[in-house]
């Protein structure tokens, strides 16, 4: 069966589920309509979130981005921490960049909100868990559709990064601002992780096995700084900056 020039296989078989019917789509032959009208338009679609972010956030001027889970509740301590962290970040003249949902997103955005500092949320379509936090300053609330767009964001914008706790989304925004970092496309910001005992392992990782196999080379293990406290984690950002004589109140 086909709607609009598009075979939809959920309809040809109903008992596909969701995975089956994006995998039977992507092995197909697709047509010419759908190549011009979906493929070739998802160009513009891209280039419309690449357009509308860089205006928004051109004159934003120096910003941290603070990475963690969606899923950690008020009540948990890194949630209370990452909110401190954001407010005495704010304070040292620094906007605060989330991916605008709830748990440690909302944590940031929240930090940055009560210190009366720049909040901007980079929010992203997804079935679940994600929606904006009501601390995000309105003319800074972004929504998008594509993740790799969403991150260019990030790290475009961003002269330090806060990561919190988190799950496989954090762990893609870890690693791609090291990557950038380590292959010299963006400056060396400093890089925060939060929690010893939650990053320990796969630091050790890092050591044992990346490090013993020749895929990263020993200065890379310098990439980012592990902490335990929210004093710690500022003022590790704010040695960087003093480092450098850079004043970044405006």
């Amino acid at each position: 069966m086909e709607m609009d020039g598009t075979r939809d296989e959920s309809l040809v078989n109903p008992a596909l589920d969701v995975n089956e019917t994006k995998l039977h789509n992507s092995l197909r032959q697709k047509t010419w309509d759908e190549t011009i009208t979906k493929d070739s338009w998802m160009v513009f679609k891209v280039m419309a979130e690449f357009v509308d972010g860089y205006e928004k956030l051109a004159k934003i001027g120096p910003c941290v981005s603070i990475f963690g889970s969606a899923r950690l509740k008020p009540e948990s301590k890194y949630y209370e921490m990452a909110v401190e962290i954001a407010e005495k970040i704010t304070k040292l003249g620094f906007g605060i960049i989330t991916g605008g949902g709830p748990g440690i997103m909302e944590a940031g955005n929240k930090g940055a909100f009560n210190a009366q500092g720049r909040s901007i949320g980079l929010n992203i379509d997804l079935p679940f868990e994600q929606h904006f936090n009501p601390y995000i300053n309105k003319s800074y609330s972004m929504n998008f559709d594509y993740f790799f767009v969403r991150k260019v964001m990030f790290v475009k914008y961003s002269q330090g990064f806060v990561v919190m706790p988190g799950g496989f989304g954090t762990l893609d925004e870890l690693t791609e601002a090291m990557t950038l970092i380590q292959t010299n496309k963006i400056g060396k910001f400093p890089i925060v992780l939060v929690g010893s005992e939650f990053w320990g392992g796969l630091l050790e990782w890092f050591k044992a096995t990346l490090l013993k196999e020749g895929m990263i080379a020993e200065g890379d293990l310098d990439l980012y700084r592990v902490v335990d406290t929210a004093d710690e984690a500022v003022a590790h950002i704010k040695a960087f900056y003093d480092k450098y004589s850079v004043n970044v109140n405006f």
